[in-house]
């Protein structure tokens, strides 16, 4: 019932993922959501966002912001990391994820998305066909609408745990 949902991967923190694994399986584009994802909600690109986004160009991958945020705050980011970007995308809706694979001449084979929220983020993700990555959130200090949407993320996700945790894997 609630597979549609699941992330291809469960992690606890964007920082923590092998891009070079995934690059190792013919991922060449990642998708990102950025509040709670990279930094915490309205903050600034941290030094620790800006040499991720370094070590991606380095090793070859292909960028992108994907949000629902407005203009500026995505702007922002993306010109203090140093990629592309897509502001009021309207997540979970496919039409961002495919904007953002052709800005980064990539397609949902090759292309993974990594984000905090299980009802915009990923399942947004698996619509579109692509891989996906959630990651736990910086800080759980929230708007009022996202501390809403955990209280069902959190039965999907006891779901998800008592299915895959017995097999370690999606």
């Amino acid at each position: 019932m609630f597979k549609r949902f699941y992330p291809g991967s469960y992690m606890d923190s964007t920082y923590d993922i092998s891009f070079e694994a995934l690059k190792n399986q013919g991922i060449c584009g990642v998708l990102f959501d950025v509040d709670n994802t990279l930094v915490p909600h309205d903050a600034p690109a941290d030094e620790r966002a800006k040499t991720l986004f370094r070590h991606l160009r380095e090793i070859g991958m292909e960028t992108c912001l994907l949000s629902n945020n407005k203009e500026p705050r995505v702007k922002r980011f993306a010109e203090e990391v140093g990629t592309r970007y897509i502001y009021k995308s309207g997540k979970p809706s496919r039409k961002g994820y495919w904007k953002a694979m052709e800005r980064m001449g990539t397609d949902c084979r090759s292309t993974v998305f990594v984000g905090d929220q299980l009802f915009t983020d990923i399942w947004g993700a698996n619509r579109t066909g692509m891989k996906s990555i959630l990651v736990k959130p910086i800080n759980p200090k929230e708007e009022i609408q996202i501390v809403l949407k955990r209280v069902p993320e959190k039965i999907v996700l006891w779901f998800y745990r008592r299915r895959y945790d017995r097999t370690g894997s999606r």
